[in-house]
């Protein structure tokens, strides 16, 4: 009989891409197609927390209060422990340090720029994707709120306003070069 032959994890584990931006800016639709060119994995964080809960994220946001569900987020984020993954975030990924620390961590984080205009159609067609607003607070508070954090932990900037592979060209041609000199590729 053979002897089964197991995979050991990389000793350095090959770098990630982070997407980050507001609901609605295609981190999810932009992200399958950048993991699909480069030959990564795709994982969105809101399905992990959707799949250890069981339910959709706007029942899980509407269970806690918005600081238990950021530090719910962040727990998640921070135990990831992955290789050669297009990692898509929940919008407010950014209001905890630590997560996006750990993100950093994994490689270079990438924000989705979208206007507007466009993310207050997007987050009206989907009322049930999880968005953690404050009472009182409109898409465009929320907006501008969280522009300021998506630019400070940006490394890579990317105009969605182009098709989902245009946006994943887009962000390999920013890649630092020993991203994309894999000979694993």
């Amino acid at each position: 009989m053979a002897e089964k032959t197991y995979l050991k994890r990389p000793e350095k584990p090959e770098p990630c891409i982070t997407l980050i931006g507001m609901a609605g800016s295609g981190k999810t639709t932009i992200g399958t197609a950048l993991a699909a060119q480069l030959d990564y994995a795709f994982l969105d964080t809101d399905h992990l927390i959707e799949s250890a809960y069981g339910t959709c994220l706007q029942a899980v946001t509407d269970a806690l209060s918005s600081e238990a569900f950021l530090d719910l987020e962040a727990r998640f984020v921070s135990a990831l422990r992955v290789s050669r993954v297009v990692i898509a975030t929940g919008g407010s990924v950014i209001y905890r340090d630590s997560a996006m620390q750990h993100l950093r961590s994994l490689g270079p984080v990438v924000c989705l720029d979208a206007p507007l205009e466009v993310i207050q159609t997007r987050i009206a067609k989907n009322p049930n994707r999880g968005l953690v607003i404050a009472e009182g607070q409109t898409i465009a508070d929320l907006y501008r709120e969280r522009y300021a954090l998506y630019n400070r932990y940006a490394d890579i900037h990317c105009d969605t306003q182009q098709s989902p592979a245009h946006c994943a060209q887009s962000i390999i041609r920013q890649l630092p070069a020993s991203m994309l000199d894999n000979p694993a590729r």
